[in-house]
């Protein structure tokens, strides 16, 4: 199993007017990774970001870019993100016609590609794509809006990803990533970790 734990602030929670300064500010304190809430009003009832803005922010950070689309159809819009500087694409089966198609897109496009689900989302999904995924992120809210309470089953899907995974790395020696984003903070992180995350989106 990789040890490695690893923040990934969401750009959400920056001041926008100050967007590049303040990204170089948490990498420089610690954060490993630069996440990227991309919600359309569609999929989910909110309005956020696109490419234009991963493209600005490329130049000034080294960071991974850690693209979550919560959009539907999602096809269309991952190769502009790929283009603008992503290194991670991550979506949720619900908004993909052809999950395995959709995951082959990703790489293609030339990013590590992810499945992100829901509180009420079956894990089932993974398993027979797990060759085609490089993360795999649980939201521990429902999507759409910041500053919700961590929802305590959560806990309980982290272990059974955790098995999932650690099942599917010992067979092939590939590493794949295991994200939890909703309601982390400094209360709750420890038992979210002892559950098997090792990414956190923060903010």
């Amino acid at each position: 199993m990789d040890k490695t734990f690893r923040i990934a602030p969401s750009i959400l929670s920056a001041n926008f007017a100050k967007l590049g300064q303040e990204i170089q500010d948490v990498i420089a304190s610690g954060a490993d990774i630069v996440h990227f809430d991309v919600m359309d009003n569609h999929y989910v009832p909110n309005l956020t970001i696109g490419p234009l803005i991963c493209e600005a922010i490329r130049p000034v950070t080294d960071a991974i870019i850690d693209v979550h689309l919560m959009v539907k159809p999602v096809d269309r819009i991952i190769p502009d993100f790929a283009k603008a500087g992503a290194n991670i694409i991550t979506f949720h089966p619900e908004a993909s016609d052809h999950i395995d198609r959709t995951l082959s897109l990703v790489r293609d496009s030339g990013c590590k590609s992810g499945l992100v689900f829901n509180p009420a989302t079956s894990l089932d999904y993974l398993d027979h794509v797990m060759d085609k995924i490089d993360m795999v992120l649980l939201m521990s809210v429902n999507p759409g809006f910041g500053g919700q309470k961590f929802i305590p089953e959560t806990l309980n899907k982290l272990t059974m990803a955790r098995k999932k995974i650690d099942a599917y790395m010992e067979k092939t020696g590939r590493t794949i990533w295991l994200e939890v984003d909703g309601g982390v903070n400094a209360n709750n992180i420890a038992e979210i970790a002892k559950a098997g995350a090792d990414t956190f989106v923060a903010g």
